[in-house]
């Protein structure tokens, strides 16, 4: 197999610079929309005391040296969002920022180790404004590449369709047939019963699976691949078990403000409406962080200081998009690597 020549080859990046170029045309309209909807661009730090506390999520580790020689291990975020609500506790209301994020563990044609977040807030307002949002940035994107048409591994999408919407309950019997809301409730979770319908469907189920871990097997296997075609699509009201940092819904305490963008298949986004209950984002992140010393010997601390914001925050939305992801949709290339100016030596390869 010969090898593949580095990014950096003359004839390599010619290939790559149309993409390369039509990603800056989107940033640069993006940043404008942003701006006259009254947003302020920040740029949260890289080095945080905590990467990040979801159970599946793998961080780069590094070490701080002080003048005195004395070292304290820090970490390269996962996302932004830790600092960013701490700028909302500090009186910020609509903020954004294109910020380079950090994932061990992921690599391939949606995946790269360093990529870049598009992550927004505003404070005070309900979490579908974001719908609305993430709505005009596709446009805004493709109106860039003036490309209105986007596929990726023979799905299409058609972005003058503006976007539809359906909750996890309905995915899950539309796609799966299985009634999710029969497994859980408020409080608990029935993992034998999820199971059951799981395997039922064809999906292979360990015996040390937890809820969780099926949840996600169905939502990848049966549901995500139909998600996005034909118009850009919202997955919404997750189970309060997958709710990560988001509250709860005001109509159903077994379901949160939490959802996903997307296009053809692909996750381009997901927001939350915000938990600002310390006590309970401590309780989740304890969990989480058990969750991943049993599954990856290994676990995160837990940042005091965010909490500490978080008790001070004011009620809010925010969502983080992959604008990595959407600039390789937007431009029509087929690989995250083509849209990434100076990606990893074996990305693509």
């Amino acid at each position: 197999m010969s090898q593949a020549s580095p990014w950096w080859n003359p004839g390599r990046h010619s290939d790559r610079r149309p993409f390369l170029v039509a990603r800056g045309r989107i940033k640069t309209a993006l940043r404008d929309w942003f701006t006259t909807q009254g947003f302020i661009e920040v740029e949260p730090g890289c080095l945080q005391v905590s990467p990040g506390n979801e159970t599946h999520l793998h961080a780069f580790r590094t070490e701080l040296v002080g003048t005195d020689l004395t070292r304290r291990d820090l970490y390269l975020h996962t996302s932004p969002e830790f600092a960013m609500k701490k700028l909302l506790a500090a009186g910020e209301t609509k903020i954004f920022t294109f910020t380079p994020v950090f994932r061990n563990r992921e690599h391939g044609k949606l995946h790269a180790s360093e990529f870049t977040m598009l992550e927004w807030y505003r404070a005070g307002e309900p979490y579908e404004t974001l719908w609305s949002d993430c709505a005009s940035i596709l446009y805004i994107a493709a109106r860039a590449c003036e490309r209105m048409q986007w596929s990726y591994r023979g799905k299409s999408c058609d972005l003058t369709k503006g976007y539809d919407w359906t909750t996890l309950y309905q995915a899950f019997v539309h796609f799966a047939d299985i009634p999710l809301h029969e497994t859980m409730t408020a409080t608990s979770v029935d993992r034998d019963r999820l199971a059951a319908h799981a395997q039922a469907q064809g999906i292979r189920v360990g015996n040390d699976d937890t809820w969780s871990d099926i949840f996600s097997k169905v939502l990848v296997e049966k549901i995500e691949p139909g998600l996005g075609v034909h118009r850009p699509e919202i997955l919404c009201e997750y189970p309060i078990n997958e709710a990560a940092l988001a509250r709860p819904t005001a109509l159903d305490p077994a379901v949160a403000e939490r959802f996903e963008l997307y296009v053809c298949g692909v996750e381009l986004a997901n927001g939350f409406g915000e938990l600002t209950d310390a006590g309970e984002q401590r309780r989740r992140f304890e969990t989480w962080m058990a969750d991943k010393s049993r599954i990856y010997g290994e676990r995160y601390p837990i940042d005091e200081d965010f909490l500490s914001a978080l008790a001070a925050m004011p009620p809010a939305s925010g969502c983080a998009l992959g604008f990595d992801r959407l600039a390789m949709l937007a431009s029509g290339a087929e690989r995250i690597e083509q849209v990434i100016w100076t990606p990893l030596p074996d990305s693509g390869t």
